[in-house]
């Protein structure tokens, strides 16, 4: 057993997916506020809120910055989150003159939950093609293996022949689906979360606006009306597509887990898991890990969704859950999306026996 698989020096090449899982290191993190907190201080030294030549020097240093990692432990051990020891750091290297300046009107809040909304934006970049890849392995499976009669069933009961189509069909269309869903909850997570203490922009009076407006538009994000701090919706339902997504895939893997069992044979697969007591066995992993991820994401959704009841303007306890349920989700989401490709191109339909 382990804290997690996804980085594990071994269970993780099995389940593991460094790509997804790098966009969610410390490092990735720590780079996508400095972003916020460095376009930040270009939007405000624009609109006369603080001076230029204060901009110019907090964007020199967050260019080059290396935080103390020791010291970010110790901050967030004493304050739950990770800006207030970051900010420190800065004004210090800055100095009095440029370093009040840094972070202006924002709060924590802003400068993570933008962060994640950086990190999100790129996480659907991949698995979005990761879904394409996906829907073309099956595509070419049709083409090739479509014809081939094979035995439906319907409640583990055999019912009538039908054709391969039929079966790969049933896999393929909801990831097709999925694929269009995904572009409509990368634009709600992609969003800015500019609000400061309590979501007003207090300390912005009548240029919190055109600040935020400039921001976004340097970030390349959303704009919405007034930060979601508390209102979780939007994240809650990323997390929701990404259940679906491995959902639809786990049932791809047990279909071809059951269709691959000795006794059915209506495919054969070119690579399985091989048995230390039992050499002649070719475990159908691939297929099993579908199902796995499939049921780990319907799990940690739950957890999601208890994440949505934020009390009054910020909940330290919900964030905090995200934190530990959300990124886990989409390197799972990620990993089963790439499995299921190569999956894909393992499996030879032989048809039904007679």
């Amino acid at each position: 057993m382990t804290i997690s698989v996804f980085d594990h020096p071994f269970l993780s090449g099995l389940l593991g997916d460094e790509e997804l899982a790098e966009l969610f290191s410390a490092r990735s993190a720590i780079q996508a506020m400095l972003r916020f907190e460095a376009a930040l201080a270009e939007a405000e030294a624009e609109e006369g809120v603080i001076p230029k030549e204060s901009a110019s020097a907090i964007t020199r240093e967050l260019a080059d910055f290396t935080p103390d990692m020791a010291g970010l432990k110790a901050g967030v051990a004493k304050d739950s989150l990770v800006v207030p020891v970051l900010i420190s750091q800065l004004r210090e290297t800055l100095g009095s003159e440029h370093g009040k300046y840094v972070h202006f009107g924002a709060t924590s809040q802003d400068a993570i939950d933008t962060g994640l909304a950086l990190q999100l934006a790129e996480a659907a970049g991949l698995l979005g093609q990761r879904l394409d890849r996906a829907v073309a392995a099956l595509d070419l499976l049709e083409r090739r293996d479509g014809a081939i009669e094979v035995m439906a069933h319907t409640r583990m009961q055999a019912a009538i022949p039908v054709t391969a189509s039929r079966k790969i069909r049933s896999w393929r269309e909801p990831l097709m689906r999925h694929r269009a869903r995904l572009e409509t909850a990368r634009k709600s997570v992609a969003i800015l979360t500019f609000g400061g203490a309590a979501g007003t922009l207090d300390k912005l009076g009548e240029k919190g606006p055109a600040v935020a407006a400039r921001l976004a538009r340097t970030l390349g994000l959303g704009l919405v009306a007034h930060a979601r701090h508390s209102e979780r919706d939007w994240i809650a339902d990323f997390a929701s597509l990404l259940s679906l997504i491995t959902g639809s895939l786990g049932k791809m893997g047990q279909d071809v887990a059951l269709m691959a069992q000795s006794e059915m044979g209506e495919v054969k697969l070119s690579e399985g898991g091989g048995s230390s007591a039992m050499p002649h066995k070719q475990n159908p992993v691939k297929a099993e890990m579908l199902v796995t991820f499939a049921r780990f994401n319907a799990t940690l959704v739950s957890g999601m969704h208890q994440a949505l009841v934020h009390e009054n303007e910020r909940s330290g306890a919900a964030w905090t859950l995200e934190w530990m349920l959300l990124p886990q989700m989409v390197v799972a989401a990620g990993a089963a999306l790439r499995i299921a490709a190569e999956l894909a191109g393992e499996i030879s339909f032989v048809g039904r026996k007679s």
